[in-house]
């Protein structure tokens, strides 16, 4: 089992985003995604959310947010749990990362570029503002062929995006 943070930094309309450029045999090789890496021994959350940033951008956090758990299964590699952070404060000049090119994108351009589709999904209920979510996604090898919201599975839209099924346990209403 593999635990790992993501951190998305904000910066008025734009998101600190990783271009994964720099390392050989990286499972997202050329995708953007935030900011975050594997847990070390003993460390919880918000130790590794603050020490990956740190060593990743330069930048210490002021004020951040634990907005969710997401659970990565894939036919390639182990279980993944992602614990998924939002940060607005921070300090520090931003640095040189030896794993990608770092870069404000606006969060409108977000999606035109290379990442993970299971991405779309977290990416819309944090801008939902969704206060607390769990998401399980699953993949065969780069294709999203699954997602579960909160213990409910989601439905692929005719559209290309996913939606929760017929009962969300995110709506008040269902309890």
């Amino acid at each position: 089992m593999l635990q790992t943070t993501l951190c998305y930094l904000r910066r008025d309309d734009c998101y600190l985003m990783l271009h994964r450029v720099k390392k050989e045999h990286d499972a997202n090789q050329d995708k953007w995604i935030g900011i975050g890496g594997k847990f070390q021994d003993k460390e919880s959350p918000e130790d590794c959310l603050l020490r990956e940033v740190r060593e990743e951008t330069g930048l210490t956090l002021e004020r951040w947010r634990y907005r969710g758990i997401v659970t990565f299964v894939s036919d390639r590699w182990p279980t993944e749990y992602m614990h998924l952070y939002q940060a607005d404060r921070f300090t520090g000049p931003l640095q040189d990362c030896d794993e990608g090119v770092l870069e404000w994108v606006p969060k409108d351009q977000l999606l035109a570029l290379p990442h993970w589709e299971g991405d779309r999904i977290f990416l819309a209920l944090m801008e939902q503002e969704v206060p607390f979510f769990s998401l399980k996604v699953c993949y065969e090898g780069e294709s999203l062929t699954g997602a579960v919201l909160d213990g409910v599975p989601m439905v692929r839209q005719a559209d290309g995006h996913w939606a929760p099924g017929p009962r969300s346990l995110t709506d008040p209403t269902t309890f």
